[in-house]
């Protein structure tokens, strides 16, 4: 067992740059802790390892005592001085014992010694090395697919990649692929290293393609302003493999922050889609002034009739019919992805739906007065035209009055009796305007 031990050693030390010291006591430490836990576990057990040769001793630990209560723990002073005269009572003995007594159980704890030694330090490695890259794109290749059937579920499995990065493996699940992506086995991919995997199982570097993140790493890469800070990325949403909103900013006047990001003849944006495949991506001018960024964020359609609702948080605006699929998206997409960058929740409606309120409104106000005056719907129409849409609107008004409104004689006469009558009705007194 001794060569295997130093062939151990020595493998450690120059592959895996753990040292002989730190994995003699790691093996020893095992040895001990297996056999406690079986065969010696009343024994006070001690395992020494050779660091040069490889060779293993073990010892029971007996105190020196003058009269013996546990023979597991303890030896007579009188058979300790046998061995060793120099030993006073309360002092430690240390009897070898064959390592072969230890027999499977000293293998099997050195063995599983060795790999638990091996993942502490090359988890150790591993977070020292890439703690400080966190938030970074990182570049690697992909070794192999991990399909894995959903337990508790009829939607199947699913499959995670592994990605080899600098030797070192790290997982992209298929939640962090982008939908519609072909990886295979050998191909080099780009992703964001978003964390280090810390429940003790499979590999230690946690990758994203689909983190919004991600696609800001890409820009920063691709814009030198971004890099330098002249151009700042103030929002950015994402709806993975359909579109990406960033909201930027220049810190110079003399630069345009949009057409930065997109660079000369689109250059920039375009090598950045292209690593989204396809993946659309709209750079829009923030602003701090809300209604002014909202019409950029929903350019090129000019957003009507803009009520910007602060209680509630809420922009309630009329596009064109025409521009309100453009608008809303596939599923409702767009519509989400500009909410979320404003942080705002939007209500939309048409033109068309406009005008279809406004004649819902009409209809209930000639509604209205014919069942509070009796006006009929063609002179109650020709009244909600001027502006009068109640029966208390007509108060001190006189047929002079219609008529220089635009109603004509026989109309303004038919508004005034009606309106005289429901006064009586109603029990007013005569004294009215409208009477003289």
């Amino acid at each position: 067992m001794s060569q295997q031990i130093l062939a151990i050693l020595d493998y450690m030390e120059k592959e895996k740059g753990i040292s002989r010291a730190e994995m003699v006591r790691t093996i020893s430490d095992a040895i001990v802790l297996a056999a406690q836990r079986s065969i010696n576990a009343e024994q006070d057990l001690e395992v020494s390892i050779n660091p040069k040769t490889g060779a293993l001793r073990a010892f029971t630990r007996l105190r020196v005592v003058d009269s013996v209560g546990d023979p597991n723990r303890e030896i007579h002073v009188q058979k300790a001085w046998m061995e060793d005269p120099t030993l006073k009572l309360g002092d430690i003995f240390r009897q070898e014992i064959q390592p072969a007594v230890l027999g499977r159980i000293a293998a099997q704890a050195a063995r599983s010694a060795i790999n638990q030694s091996v993942r502490n330090h090359e988890r150790t490695r591993i977070t020292t090395q890439y703690e400080r890259l966190i938030g970074t794109i990182v570049t690697g290749t992909i070794i192999r697919r991990e399909v894995k059937e959903l337990r508790f579920s009829d939607k199947g499995s699913f499959t995670d990649f592994i990605v080899s990065v600098n030797g070192d493996e790290g997982t992209l699940a298929q939640r962090d692929i982008i939908p519609g992506e072909d990886l295979r086995i050998g191909n080099s991919v780009r992703a964001l290293l978003v964390g280090l995997n810390g429940n003790g199982a499979g590999p230690l570097l946690t990758l994203s393609r689909t983190s919004p993140r991600f696609v800001a790493a890409l820009m920063h890469m691709e814009t030198v302003e971004l890099g330098d800070g002249t151009v700042e990325i103030v929002r950015l949403v994402r709806d993975a493999g359909y579109r990406t909103k960033i909201a930027v900013r220049s810190r110079d006047s003399r630069v345009d922050p949009v057409g930065a990001c997109v660079g000369i003849h689109g250059a920039r944006i375009k090598a950045v889609v292209k690593e989204l495949c396809g993946e659309k991506i709209d750079i829009i001018n923030y602003d701090d002034d809300l209604q002014k960024f909202f019409r950029e964020a929903l350019r090129p359609v000019i957003p009507q009739n803009i009520e910007i609702d602060t209680a509630n948080q809420r922009i309630h605006f009329e596009v064109p019919e025409s521009d309100l699929a453009l608008v809303i998206g596939r599923g409702g997409k767009n519509a989400r992805l500009t909410s979320k960058l404003l942080n705002w929740r939007l209500d939309i409606a048409t033109a068309t739906s406009g005008q279809m309120k406004f004649d819902s409104d009409v209809q209930k106000a000639i509604e209205v007065l014919h069942a509070s005056i009796g006006l009929a719907a063609e002179c109650a129409a020709r009244l909600i035209s001027i502006g009068i849409t109640t029966a208390e609107a007509l108060e001190g008004v006189t047929v002079g009055d219609l008529v220089d409104a635009g109603l004509e004689v026989k109309d303004a006469v038919a508004v005034t009796d009606a309106y005289k009558h429901h006064r009586r009705e109603q029990g007013i007194g005569n004294a009215s305007p409208v009477d003289q």
